[in-house]
């Protein structure tokens, strides 16, 4: 039972008829794929950048997304319409990568030594590198928060209900985010001197 496109173009009608194994097939009405279409895949680079936060790697980010917006697909009967899907899309995004994370903690993987550095370290560091040093120096969590309301512009609601956390929590962290940010951009090591 496949849906036939109404012409408008899209790769995503052919997921209507996509088989699984197991023969389970994802079907949608036409006009659920239609506002999958537009409500969901818009939000896809934000995913990918906050897959990219928590994954580390483009490849396994580029997996998390695919993933977050095959469960979206196969689960979007329980969106509920005129809330916020972004909110939604990156709580199934967090929920499976901490899935993924608890699968990874029972069976460890093997690290490969690597003889030399993969990249010489440059003499002159940017003023976005320095941030990103500083950011990778936050928590965890402070990172995670950074990331949700600065980088992908999350309010303090929808940070909360990403994170599951009460949204004092969320104000608070971001708070002492920031100003964990700006210490560590304004020690000596972070501050750029002129000729070197």
């Amino acid at each position: 039972m496949s849906a036939k496109p109404r012409g408008h173009g899209s790769d995503l009608m052919e997921l209507s008829a996509l088989k699984l194994a197991g023969d389970a097939s994802l079907t949608m009405p036409e006009d659920g794929a239609f506002e999958f279409e537009n409500v969901a895949l818009p939000h896809a680079g934000g995913l990918l950048r906050y897959a990219l936060h928590l994954a580390g790697e483009k490849a396994r980010a580029e997996d998390l997304v695919q993933d977050t917006l095959l469960s979206a697909w196969r689960n979007f009967h329980q969106f509920e319409r005129g809330t916020n899907c972004k909110a939604w899309l990156f709580r199934i995004l967090k929920n499976l990568h901490s899935k993924q994370m608890r699968r990874k903690s029972r069976r460890p993987e093997v690290a490969l030594v690597e003889d030399e550095p993969r990249f010489a370290i440059p003499e002159r560091v940017s003023a976005n590198q320095q941030i990103r040093e500083a950011f990778a120096r936050l928590t965890t969590e402070h990172q995670e928060v950074l990331q949700l309301a600065v980088v992908e512009g999350f309010g303090i609601r929808e940070v909360a209900e990403v994170l599951q956390v009460p949204q004092g929590t969320v104000m608070s962290r971001l708070s002492r985010a920031r100003a964990s940010l700006r210490s560590v951009l304004h020690t000596p090591t972070f501050v750029r001197k002129e000729g070197l």
